[in-house]
């Protein structure tokens, strides 16, 4: 039995004229944990929107768990609940209580009664650290702290794979680490998860493998350590010199 969660084939988009992403071919095997990186505008978030759906692709093929999912016949409401997803700007229901964001969907799923849905947020709750804000509303936590619930909210509906988009930029550097935290502990638990990130030093510390994406396509892939410090790809050279200075 293959160990592949997800195969990506020939993975084309475009916005009007403008090509983004051009025959992307890539596999994630399960429990594996892979950073995309890349200049602003290259198309690194539209690649992971693509993997649940949230951008429809152009051409080609996503085989999620055996089933592909851009195939119009395939009923994707059964499977896009496996596919988490975690947003820069956290998405979460303005007019919800924490709590409420989090067991709203598997109770609307059908995936868990509430009294279970509620026992699932307070575990969670407490697995991101935030046990004594579950009554508050999202205008009264901070940046950090809304991140952390729109971690646990994606995480109760017990997904196969998480994606995260950037989910660090939207923070103040000061309450970074509370968020990467979380997403390696995420890690350590065997998560499959593929992260977008700008956070070279993160990439380079919790990754199996990474990507750099440019010029519409997968430049380079390879171990932390191949594409951090081993690189022979020019336009990846001139990236990191120009990121991490």
């Amino acid at each position: 039995m293959s160990d592949v969660i997800m195969h990506i084939e020939k993975l084309t988009k475009s916005f009007g004229d403008h090509l983004v992403l051009k025959d992307i071919d890539l596999d994630i095997t399960k429990g594996e944990v892979i950073s995309i990186i890349g200049p602003s505008g290259c198309g690194k978030s539209t690649f992971v929107r693509c993997l649940d759906l949230l951008e429809k692709p152009d051409s080609g093929h996503i085989i999620f768990d055996g089933t592909d999912i851009t195939d119009p016949k395939t009923d994707t409401s059964v499977i896009l609940p496996k596919i988490g997803m975690v947003f820069q700007s956290f998405n979460l229901f303005n007019n919800m209580t924490v709590k409420d964001n989090i067991t709203f969907a598997p109770v609307h799923h059908g995936i868990m009664s509430k009294a279970d849905a509620d026992k699932k947020a307070f575990e969670l709750l407490d697995w991101v650290g935030l046990t004594d804000k579950a009554d508050d509303y999202p205008s009264r936590l901070s940046g950090g702290q809304k991140q952390r619930a729109a971690i646990a909210r994606s995480l109760a509906m017990n997904p196969d794979i998480m994606l995260m988009d950037e989910p660090t930029s939207a923070l103040d550097p000061e309450i970074v680490g509370e968020v990467l935290g979380i997403i390696r502990k995420l890690a350590d638990s065997g998560m499959t998860m593929v992260i977008v990130t700008h956070d070279m030093s993160f990439a380079k510390e919790v990754s199996d493998r990474v990507l750099f994406i440019d010029e519409t396509r997968i430049m380079e892939s390879g171990t932390p350590e191949e594409v951090f410090e081993h690189t022979k790809n020019e336009r990846l050279q001139k990236f990191l010199a120009a990121v991490m200075q």
